[in-house]
C-alpha cells in the first residue's frame, strides 16, 4: 500500500488541525508486511515534541480503528526538519529566496542535482537561480523532490527565523 485512503488522510489532517498544527504530508513507506506511516507536521514557530506526542497518540488510535493494513505498522510523527522537503505550491512561495537542492527524476536528461536559490514555482515550472546567477527553469513533472539547504553558502534564514 503506497497511500492511505483519501478520507483517512482528511481525518488525520483534521486531527492535526485540532491540535493546532498542519499536516504537511502522509507518507507510507516500507514493505507490505511492515509498513511505516510517517506524518509530517508544521506550525509557525515550529513543532514541539508535545505536539508530535499528542498527534501520535490520537493518530495511532484512529489508524487502529480504521485498520488500513493487514499487518502491524510503524507510526512516525515528526516536524519537517531544517532540510525540510517542499510539499505544496505554497511552500515554494513561502521559501522563495532560500537555498535549495532539487533532485530530478531519473527520466530527466540534465543534471540530477540542482543547487541554488529558489525563485519560485509557477505554471508547472520550478525556478532556481544557480551560482552563475542564471535562472534554471525545471519542469515540475521532472522534479523528484526539493529540499531546503539551510547551511549552504549564501543561505538565508527561513521566514520568521533570525539568522545567528
Amino acid at each position: 500500500m503506497a497511500k492511505l485512503p483519501d478520507d483517512l488522510q482528511a481525518r488525520l489532517a483534521r486531527l492535526a488541525h485540532s491540535e493546532g498544527v498542519q499536516l504537511l504530508a502522509v507518507e507510507v513507506t516500507g514493505v507490505a508486511r511492515k509498513p511505516t506511516v510517517r506524518l509530517v507536521l508544521d506550525r509557525d514557530g515550529g513543532v514541539s515534541l508535545a505536539d508530535c506526542e499528542n498527534v501520535s497518540r490520537q493518530a495511532s488510535a484512529l489508524l487502529d480503528a480504521e485498520d488500513p493494513f493487514t499487518s502491524a505498522y510503524t507510526l512516525e510523527v515528526s516536524s519537517p526538519g531544517l532540510d525540510r522537503k517542499l510539499y505544496a505550491d505554497e511552500d515554494y512561495a513561502r521559501f522563495a529566496g532560500q537555498a535549495v537542492r532539487v533532485r530530478m527524476r531519473p527520466t530527466w536528461r540534465g543534471g540530477k542535482l540542482v543547487d541554488g536559490v529558489l525563485v519560485g514555482k509557477e505554471g508547472g515550472t520550478v525556478r532556481v537561480r544557480d551560482r552563475n546567477d542564471a535562472v534554471l527553469e525545471l519542469p515540475a513533472t521532472e522534479v523528484f523532490e526539493t529540499r531546503l539547504q539551510p547551511f549552504a553558502e549564501g543561505a538565508q534564514p527561513a521566514p520568521g527565523k533570525k539568522k545567528r
